[in-house]
């Protein structure tokens, strides 16, 4: 019998999802409930063959789709987001329950795409182009921006829904056709979603412009990165796989927008709100048990307020509760599977070994402190750390697990050196009510936060569609979302026009 939610969201039947399955082979994988350990459905994996299939229709798709004007286009985006809508709930709660999401941000991540659906219409009537004046007598010069054809989305675990939505609502109304190649940790929920998507772009009569691809790297994703016919590839994941998707995509001279790994610092001023702080660091450091890539991992905190603000920290990670992330008092659920749990371990070894000393936390959660049907689960303890010293090893590397490494600083200068020293950039946080402190971190000269998303009073956590989503350095770069990410699913064409009778070049040159 398949699970009541693939009942409800209308894939219990799908031609994908195999209920019975408890094991993966070579053919289906299968998604197991991190809360439990046990297994939810297995769903059948593409093959070479199946991937060339997905590829031509997608090309096909694409040459009708970029006739339809911008505005028609915003249309059936509009009306997926409606859809997204009635779904909220169930899909949400797939979310937690195919990767361990407390029920609350599972849903608050199928908003996120709903939201980004909203801001996609609005954009299909503001796709702008600039006119300039041209230096020649009777000649118009102008921009406009084209669609750029399908494009390839891989997307990681631990946001199975809302980064297919910010690539895929805006690359909808810019005239694209999306392929996704979900992880293979969630093909369900990537299943519910593009079927929900599918579904209204085919009853407006605009089939086969939300394509999936489910299988490994070998079969599929290595195909799909170097294949030439997608000019754009999305890639999500960590920084590893970032270089080598660069590498093949950039080989082809095609394009890439990457979101990577993050290793993301918070400083504490002496001066800040400290209830606000520790409410948004706490928020920060666990939210997702710490799978997000925006997830705080690093607390650089002054020295005059330290021993305080740890202890405040302390108290807070000890009242957390710890459980099935569908149950609606849990505030951390697991992590998603066995590996993360080992990483966990082994990031909690060295830092002992480095000299940290262990504040809360620091191992997996007995199976006798869970109920009985939770016991097959990937749960682990919230864990905050002091480092020995303005150096930790361990500290420069980012681990997927609700690890915080507390540093201390005696200058602003200080701090900001220690919070750009690692080799990430995504986002970044100040506490303070000092104008010029958080002026000091936002520096327009750039020698403030190096990173793509800075916040003052907030956390690292978080972020609004409404701003463009991405970071520096190994980060990768890319930027998803709001702003003016839509540009890059789109070609820019500059244009000229000559509606006089004289023949004229630009620089001065005269060809007579």
């Amino acid at each position: 019998m398949s699970h009541p939610l693939l009942e409800r969201l209308g894939i219990a039947e799908h031609p994908r999802v195999v209920a019975s399955a408890t094991e993966s082979s070579d053919r289906v994988v299968v998604s197991y409930s991190p809360a439990t350990g046990q297994p939810i459905a297995g769903v059948r994996l593409d093959d070479e063959g199946s991937y060339e299939q997905t590829a031509a229709s997608a090309v096909e798709a694409f040459k009708r789709w970029r006739e339809v004007p911008a505005p028609k286009r915003g249309q059936v985006v509009r009306a997926i987001g409606d859809a997204l809508r009635e779904q909220l709930e169930p899909l949400g709660e797939l979310v937690a329950l195919e990767v361990g999401k407390i029920r609350a941000e599972g849903i608050g991540e199928v908003q996120e795409t709903v939201d980004i659906a909203d801001f996609a219409v609005g954009l299909s009537r503001q796709l702008y182009g600039l006119t300039m004046p041209s230096e020649r007598p009777e000649h118009r010069m102008y921009e406009q921006w084209l669609p750029l054809g399908p494009i390839g989305v891989i997307t990681a675990f631990n946001f199975p829904n809302a980064v297919w939505g910010w690539n895929a609502m805006l690359a909808a109304v810019c005239g694209d056709v999306t392929v996704w190649k979900p992880s293979l940790l969630a093909p369900l929920t990537a299943i519910a979603t593009n079927k929900i998507a599918q579904d209204v772009a085919e009853a407006m009569g605009h089939d086969g412009i939300f394509q999936l691809v489910i299988g490994t790297d070998e079969a599929v994703g290595k195909r799909l990165v170097a294949d030439r016919r997608f000019p754009l590839i999305s890639a999500t994941g960590s920084c590893r796989m970032g270089r080598a998707v660069g590498q093949v995509v950039a080989s082809r001279l095609g394009r890439c927008l990457l979101e990577l790994g993050g290793n993301n610092g918070i400083i504490v001023e002496p001066d800040a709100d400290l209830d606000l702080a520790v409410k948004s660091v706490v928020f920060g450091a666990v939210g997702t048990c710490g799978q997000r890539c925006t997830t705080t991992r690093r607390l650089i905190i002054h020295e005059s307020i330290a021993d305080a603000f740890v202890d405040k920290l302390a108290s807070a990670y000890r009242t957390i509760r710890i459980g099935d992330p569908l149950e609606t008092s849990t505030l951390v659920g697991p992590l998603i599977n066995e590996q993360a749990v080992a990483s966990f371990e082994r990031a909690v070894s060295a830092a002992r070994e480095q000299g940290a000393t262990l504040v809360v936390g620091g191992s997996r959660v007995a199976p006798s402190e869970l109920p009985e049907h939770l016991r097959g689960g990937h749960y682990v303890q919230p864990t905050i750390f002091r480092a020995p010293g303005s150096s930790l090893p361990i500290a420069m590397e980012e681990t997927f697990a609700p690890i915080l490494y507390v540093f201390t600083y005696s200058r602003l200068e200080e701090a900001l050196e220690m919070h750009n020293s690692v080799d990430q950039g995504l986002s970044s946080a100040i506490f303070t009510s000092s104008v010029r402190s958080a002026e000091r971190f936002l520096s327009p000269s750039g020698s403030g936060s190096d990173c793509g998303l800075a916040y003052v009073n907030l956390g690292t956590s978080g972020a609004e569609i409404g701003g463009a989503f991405g970071g520096e350095k190994d980060t990768g770069g890319g930027r998803e979302s709001g702003s003016d990410a839509w540009k890059a699913y789109m070609r820019r064409q500059t244009c000229t026009i000559n509606f006089g009778e004289q023949f004229a070049l630009a620089q001065g040159i005269r060809f007579e």
